[in-house]
């Protein structure tokens, strides 16, 4: 089994909905274990060139998980439950109904066409952090160190978003 950190977001519709059943498609799958999810974060939207204050704000979270699966297959996975809830791909950083990427794959460094792990901009967004921390306080992005560390660098806080808990 691989431990896997999976990072959620949702900006367009029932935000909170979107993500509760991600998560449960997330834990349906064969070969995959839920662990942990954390409690949701809201965010202002961020576009390739910076923050959209006008673009609806997220919700975000981060589940943990033990899978049987490969890489490439639950990337292929969880591609299947975004657009299951409506996913579009059709903008980079674009509004969306649900975001799925894959933050950590036990540990391991993954450079190929479809996946790199870990996630290459993870260590600077406060709105996969912030969740994080919440599930794995000790956690660390390999070669770039411990998250709450890196929450603090961003200077950013995620404001709580209150919710009943994920799981």
């Amino acid at each position: 089994m691989s431990r896997v950190v999976l990072a959620l977001g949702s900006n367009l519709g029932d935000r909170e909905g979107t993500i509760r059943a991600g998560i449960r498609d997330i834990a349906a799958l064969d070969g995959v274990e839920l662990l942990a999810a954390s409690g949701l974060v809201e965010t202002p939207a961020l576009k390739p060139d910076g923050v959209d204050e006008d673009a609806p704000a997220y919700l975000n979270a981060v589940v943990t998980a033990e899978t049987t699966l490969e890489p490439d297959e639950l990337l292929a996975a969880l591609h299947a439950i975004e657009h299951g809830h409506g996913r579009v791909r059709d903008v980079r950083w674009g509004d969306r109904t649900l975001d799925l990427d894959i933050i950590d794959f036990d540990g391991r460094t993954i450079a190929t066409d479809d996946l790199t792990v870990p996630h290459p901009r993870a260590a600077g967004r406060a709105f996969v952090l912030a969740p994080w921390l919440q599930v794995q306080p000790d956690a660390a992005i390999p070669g770039l160190g411990r998250i709450d560390a890196l929450l603090a660098a961003t200077g950013e806080t995620p404001r709580p978003y209150p919710a009943e808990p994920l799981t």
